[in-house]
């Protein structure tokens, strides 16, 4: 008998923490599982166009790095991040309206593993965290897995209504509010200054974390930028603002950061010492060369173009696609369009027969910290050409016939 083997009278393994059973899967991940074929036209993934990479220049930022400084871009690095990453994204934060020093920032593996560390730092079993109402999904994983109870504050076309969020803060007294005010996922609304503003007094007033994921916001397509929270006054010493390269250089990079006061800072650097010591060493210093030798913002401008012009041609065609009486919105930029359909539809109900025609959405159901609207669903538009979302939208339209 091997050490493999058992037997009746083996006792059985100890079970699994019960908050893998409780949190689940991503529902977005097993769709993309599904529809990684590649004549599938996948609207479900919020994944960045891969033909407008700035593959020539990352390869040559890892090359001069790996070439100039060989053993110290293999060697460990700090937990806190790579002085001249970090130097250089304070001063991209500073010239955006933010004043921001290189020790305000730690980098992280991606934005998502921000999200992680302050769950850790903050969350206790049984506290509350308001979140928007749809909310960012993986948002919804890291706040189940600390065990906080999750509450979603009534929202409309322009995001949180400040008036019901104060409401819900003095009866649920949460430790923390969750948002993404830009662009946002899914619903790629924006938020307007003056309840940015009205959500910072409301935080201070009551002594609530604000914490602001800005993973889209630089992906405007029109009209006017509009400040960070964290920019406010009332906001100065409780809003923590998280960043990322997934969306504007390269998410296999795994490159985020998140700026916030020095002692929430230090509380996540001592959870990223206990998750993975640091970010790669190799990714850290080849953004930063790819920051002092290339011209990020005009990458980004290119994107964003891009970007546009995908978002008109699913704009064109989803009359078309989607039955009578349906509606959407008209986001400024970033990836996500948000539909809801006629009553009586389910869009969950309604993925596979849509997935036989080789097209895919995400339901807009996993999005909801409680009852969720089964009518709606997400559409990611910068993935696909013009052309191929032209197609895509026949197939979803033959899907939902």
């Amino acid at each position: 008998m091997t050490s493999s083997d058992s037997t009746p009278s083996d006792p059985p393994q100890p079970a699994f923490a019960a908050r893998v059973a409780s949190v689940g899967g991503s529902p977005v991940r097993d769709i993309l599982a599904v529809t990684a074929r590649p004549e599938v036209v996948n609207f479900a993934g919020g994944l960045p166009a891969p033909g407008l990479f700035d593959s020539e220049g990352v390869a040559a930022a890892f090359h001069a790095v790996l070439t100039k400084a060989p053993q110290r871009a293999l060697q460990y690095s700090t937990t806190e991040g790579e002085p001249a990453l970090r130097s250089a994204l304070a001063d991209r934060t500073t010239e955006r309206g933010l004043a921001t020093g290189a020790d305000d920032l730690l980098v992280t593996t991606g934005s998502q593993q921000a999200l992680s560390l302050l769950a850790t730092a903050l969350l206790e079993p049984g506290d509350t965290v308001l979140v928007e109402n749809p909310c960012y999904l993986a948002a919804l994983q890291a706040f189940g897995f600390a065990g906080a109870g999750v509450v979603a504050v009534p929202c409309d076309e322009d995001g949180i209504d400040p008036d019901a969020l104060e409401e819900l803060v003095v009866r649920e007294r949460p430790k923390l509010l969750y948002t993404v005010p830009t662009f946002q996922n899914p619903t790629g609304r924006t938020l307007p200054a003056d309840r940015r503003a009205a959500i910072a007094a409301v935080a201070a007033r009551h002594g609530v974390w604000i914490v602001e994921d800005d993973p889209y916001g630089e992906l405007r397509f029109e009209g006017e930028r509009v400040p960070w929270i964290a920019s406010y006054e009332d906001a100065h010493d409780r809003a923590v603002l998280l960043g990322s390269f997934s969306k504007v250089m390269a998410p296999g990079l795994r490159l985020g950061w998140l700026r916030a006061p020095a002692a929430l800072r230090r509380a996540c650097t001592i959870a990223k010492q206990a998750a993975d010591l640091h970010t790669p060493t190799v990714n850290q210093l080849a953004a930063a060369r790819y920051l002092a030798d290339r011209d990020l913002d005009a990458h980004v401008a290119r994107v964003a173009a891009a970007y546009r012009e995908r978002r008109d041609a699913m704009l064109t065609g989803l009359a078309d696609a989607l039955p009578e009486g349906s509606v959407w919105n008209r986001p400024e930029g970033g990836m996500f369009l948000w539909a809801r359909l006629p009553e009586g539809y389910d869009t969950t109900e309604l993925l596979p027969r849509v997935v036989e025609q080789d097209v895919a959405y995400v339901p807009g159901a996993p999005f909801y910290a409680d009852t969720p609207d089964r009518s709606t669903l997400r559409l990611c538009f910068v993935t696909h050409t013009p052309g191929e979302i032209e197609e895509g939208l026949r197939r979803l339209g033959k899907g939902l016939s």
